[in-house]
């Protein structure tokens, strides 16, 4: 595909089984292109997924970026015990495709967005999902790094000023590996919220950490995992604890026999913000 110039996106909504989605839509003027739904991780929102974005898009994919139930800009769900939930998620997610018209596509997904891609290729979008790149996440997580991701995540920070915040995020998503600091300041500004009180916190819902005592098998996904029929690669970061290294080898010999690549100085997860990492999602999902 020949480059192009640099893509600015668009901002979008849809109502999804009755909740109001939020999107980023790169390159939505292609009719008949490549198509990668993106999704981001538990705690964050699709802005995450600018970078890579901005680079596929530019090489003339249309690129989709949802922010989840909950997150973002995204509406919040009045049902958190039974919403906030993969099952939930993944019919978001096909309700979201099928008003698009996209009945073929690839799927990128970070943590949780890529156990909602797990749950939508063996499940309600099999057959329409083609490629599978799954960025620290498998069939099994470990329980001692869902235990750290509760442990702030539930009960979401407040700071006086957006430059505490963006210190706060620094530390605790330094697994993420290599950020400028100018993407360090647009993950802070595109997932920062103000509070009644004027202080500002993470733009997420805290309730959607429900999903973990209301749905606490939501991320066993190995009979899922099983099922799925198409290629998939599996990017892992090389210090994550939440996608241990055995998990990750039993990934190359069971269902679709992941592609697993290991990604050096970061852990859980690849902020997929650097050229090599553009360039292994970039080559899987063009089939190289």
């Amino acid at each position: 595909m020949k480059p192009q110039a640099a893509v600015v996106p668009r901002s979008r909504y849809l109502v999804c089984e009755g909740r109001e989605i939020h999107f980023m839509d790169w390159q939505p003027e292609i009719a008949a292109g490549p198509v990668v739904v993106a999704w981001h991780g538990l705690a964050r929102t699709g802005r995450d997924m600018d970078p890579l974005a901005a680079h596929l898009s530019a090489q003339g994919w249309r690129v989709i970026c949802p922010d989840t139930i909950g997150r973002g800009l995204s509406q919040w769900s009045p049902k958190p015990e039974t919403e906030y939930c993969l099952d939930f998620y993944s019919r978001i997610a096909t309700a979201l495709v099928d008003q698009l018209g996209l009945q073929r596509f690839h799927w990128v997904g970070t943590s949780m967005g890529g156990a909602i891609g797990m749950v939508c290729a063996a499940g309600a979008l099999r057959g329409r999902i083609e490629r599978l790149v799954l960025n620290d996440i498998g069939p099994k997580t470990a329980d001692a790094a869902i235990a750290r991701i509760r442990s702030y995540a539930g009960n979401p920070a407040a700071f006086d000023t957006v430059g505490e915040l963006q210190q706060y995020f620094r530390t605790i998503y330094k697994p993420y590996g290599y950020l400028s600091d100018a993407q360090w300041t647009l993950l802070t500004e595109s997932s920062t919220r103000r509070l009644p009180d004027g202080r500002v916190t993470p733009h997420y819902d805290p309730a959607m950490v429900q999903q973990f005592t209301h749905h606490p098998a939501d991320y066993e996904l190995w009979p899922t995992f099983e099922r799925i029929d198409v290629p998939v690669l599996c990017l892992r970061g090389a210090d994550s604890d939440l996608l241990l290294a055995d998990t990750a080898e039993a990934m190359r010999d069971r269902g679709p026999r992941a592609l697993v690549v290991t990604i050096a100085g970061c852990g859980h997860a690849p902020a997929l913000n650097v050229p090599e990492q553009f360039e292994l999602v970039q080559r899987f999902l063009a089939g190289h």
